[in-house]
């Protein structure tokens, strides 16, 4: 990740990975057939590093339909943009340029996505037919900020983000529309 980060994604190569990590090309082909593969385990350890704070789980959270629960879940994104902020500028610079890796990370926000559905699919809140555009909706959101956070910080005060964030997904994801 340090080298990712100082050189990039694209200028980075397998022997300086390599190097950095005391050990030869010939052993980093032994656990990664490409750096491709090498980011697609990034992007499973953000998967883990983002999911394993979850209690409860954001399927759950949106069940439940509890703004406290929502602002809860966001408010702990937020937190840990902070520790994977070295690992998303990187799987988003690879994804630009590599389509196996763009693919990877489709899939990751798709699972997401479908983690937001489920929730409302059990509790059976919406029509179903508005189900998986309002979990796409909401969790692109919420990706937007974090992408906005990694290039410029908070442009807009934090808390102010989480209210706003929270108003909007409450009304996607928790509230019923009148009439």
């Amino acid at each position: 990740m340090t080298l990712f980060t100082a050189k990039g994604y694209a200028a980075t190569t397998i022997d300086e990975i390599a190097a950095s990590a005391g050990t030869t090309r010939t052993t980093f082909y032994q656990h990664f057939p490409s750096k491709s593969q090498l980011m697609q385990a990034v992007i499973r350890e953000i998967d883990e590093i983002f999911t394993t704070a979850d209690d409860p789980p954001l399927d759950v959270v949106v069940e439940r339909g509890d703004r406290a629960l929502v602002e809860a879940w966001l408010s702990r994104k937020f937190d840990q943009w902070v520790e994977v902020r070295p690992h998303l500028t990187a799987t988003y610079q690879a994804a630009a340029i590599d389509p196996e890796i763009q693919a990877g990370l489709d899939a990751w926000l798709e699972d997401v996505a479908g983690a937001i559905q489920e929730g409302l699919d059990r509790i059976d809140r919406f029509d179903a037919a508005t189900r998986r555009v309002r979990a796409v909706l909401a969790f692109g959101q919420l990706e937007y900020l974090a992408r906005r956070w990694l290039s410029v910080g908070w442009f807009v005060d934090r808390e102010i983000c989480l209210q706003t964030l929270t108003d909007s997904w409450c009304h996607l994801l928790v509230q019923k529309p009148a009439g």
